[in-house]
């Protein structure tokens, strides 16, 4: 397969697997109706940072991903921000990303890649990632899905009719249209809701009723004989001709059923010959009161427009606080394709912007009664020149918490802060997680997968969970001096091992005061926290 290359892509391709994870710390005064949060989570900092927080929980629990990213205009005013240990990268921090940049698309590139593969492992199996872009990336965007998603789990490229009127914004030709990108995680288990409508006012008739015509004969490419073989066979007429699949070029083609769904239509009486220069040809009779059922469009024109998100925030503030916002139905439409089937999916935008995203899945939970979660990560985007600015508090978390109220959604979310880094560096100086935190950071770890039931943790025994035929201990405390003291024992020893007979145990702990001997015979692994902690055990 072509890879694209690009300056840094050597640096960054695995630097999602250097970034410490971090906490995510509640913030109480800034919960709005936590009680009817329900798993919905606005997530105020650096989105890297964030994804990384998010896996011990989430992996692989996300349905349906939407991102609208800098479009790389050169006009945006987005800054490279990502610590990465290169000289060159390194070079490119904090420095706003213009049109003269001569390197603007390899540092968007390079931005994209760690947060686009962070993304790929929160989504589900089924899941898929919507991506809003522009002429100015879309082709680089496509190349680099096809490297981390795989070019066989590309779904389409939409083209969204988003931009009205003339914007100005070339010369020669006026763009009116955008692009969403659509990749599957799993391209052969992704389900997308089906276009239906009843069939009415046919203007056919026989003894039954009203019916419509649908030509049998399959058209477009692909129908080949030799693509769908199953598909080629004679349908003998009431006069008992023989009629073939043939192309327009009389070549061999393929009929739209197979032969089993064309005897059934024959059955029931649903087929139509007619006489067409001289050859007869079949149709299929669709009939009135008929449920319908067609693929959807790959142009999005009547999804609302960049006007549209401006007026609906408006609505909210009474003036416009941010460009380029998407509108609730762009949205709406995305997200009901995925989870249409599926209504306490969680979806999940970590280019959150003005809160679309949030508004738009509580708007289409109140439409249908569905439950879906949704979490999203804002930056502050504070500059030196603007320290207090905080657009995921002013603007993300109160265009929602505007929307519950004026809207009346029966909704409500958790606000949280991308908290301290767990790592040796930062536990031995005594910035220390919660024990829930850390809990679940460590099964994460020993299992690679999220700690489904989150009950089981129990700070008093230092108990996290179980895994298969395995047994998962973390003995800490959030207390610098307690920690220094703490210990596997011989007498925490035999109590797990009495707890958990013939079952393997998992034990992170500061140090451990027993024999080898003694922890081979019991079935027990110690990993020493911090220095040990990265290490994955084999469960």
């Amino acid at each position: 397969m072509p890879t694209l290359q690009f300056k840094g892509k050597n640096i960054i391709w695995n630097h999602h697997l250097s970034i410490p994870y971090h906490t995510l710390d509640e913030v109480d005064k800034l919960h709005c109706q936590p009680d009817k949060a329900d798993g919905n989570l606005i997530i105020e900092g650096d989105n890297l940072l964030a994804l990384k927080a998010l896996l011990p929980q989430y992996t692989g629990k996300i349905k349906c991903i939407y991102i609208d990213p800098p479009y790389n205009t050169g006009n945006e005013g987005w800054v490279y921000n990502d610590n990465v240990n290169s000289p060159m990268i390194k070079d490119w921090l904090g420095k706003e990303v213009g049109t003269d940049c001569l390197v603007r698309h390899d540092k968007w590139l390079c931005m994209m890649v760690p947060r686009l593969k962070l993304l790929r492992d929160l989504l589900s199996e089924d899941g898929v990632i919507f991506i809003s872009i522009d002429e100015n990336e879309q082709h680089h965007l496509r190349q680099i899905m096809n490297e981390i998603f795989g070019s066989e789990n590309h779904i389409v490229s939409l083209i969204w009719a988003g931009r009205s009127g003339k914007g100005g914004t070339t010369k020669l030709v006026e763009y009116n249209h955008e692009y969403v990108e659509a990749f599957a995680k799993d391209i052969i288990k992704v389900d997308v809701k089906p276009i239906t409508n009843i069939v009415e006012n046919g203007n056919y008739q026989d003894d039954i009723g009203n019916y419509k015509r649908e030509l049998l004969r399959q058209w477009g490419q692909g129908d080949k004989r030799e693509d769908r073989p199953n598909m080629f066979f004679p349908i003998i007429s009431p006069d008992g001709i023989e009629i073939f699949p043939k192309r327009a070029d009389g070549s061999d083609g393929r009929w739209r059923f197979g032969e089993d769904s064309v005897n059934k239509l024959i059955k029931e009486n649903d087929l139509d010959f007619v006489l067409v220069d001289k050859s007869l040809v079949v149709y299929r009779k669709i009939r009135d009161g008929k449920i319908n059922i067609s693929a959807n469009d790959s142009l999005l024109l009547s999804q609302g427009s960049a006007s549209t998100g401006t007026i609906e925030l408006k609505r909210l503030f009474g003036d416009k606080v941010f460009n380029t916002v998407k509108p609730i139905s762009l949205i709406k439409h995305l997200t009901e394709l995925i989870t249409y089937n599926c209504k306490d999916s969680i979806i999940l935008d970590s280019f959150a912007g003005s809160g679309t995203t949030m508004h738009a899945v509580m708007d289409l939970n109140k439409e249908d009664g569905g439950n879906r979660k949704c979490i999203l990560i804002q930056m502050t985007e504070a500059t030196d020149a603007d320290p207090k600015k905080n657009i995921c508090k002013d603007i993300t978390r109160e265009r929602v918490k505007r929307a519950i109220e004026k809207y009346d959604y029966d909704s409500g979310f958790q606000y949280l802060k991308v908290g301290i880094p767990i790592d040796a560096e930062t536990l031995l100086s005594g910035n220390l997680p919660t024990y829930k935190q850390f809990a679940e950071y460590v099964y994460y770890l020993c299992t690679g997968e999220s700690l489904k039931d989150k009950k089981s943790i129990n700070e008093k025994s230092f108990f996290v969970g179980d895994t298969g035929n395995s047994i998962i201990y973390l003995v800490y405390k959030q207390n610098f001096e307690e920690l220094t003291r703490m210990a596997l024992n011989l007498t925490l020893a035999e109590k797990i091992t009495a707890e958990h007979p013939k079952k393997r145990v998992v034990v992170y702990a500061p140090a451990c005061f027993l024999e080898e001997d003694y922890m081979t015979e019991k079935g027990i692994d110690y990993v020493g926290i911090p220095y040990n902690l990265f290490q994955r055990s084999e469960v």
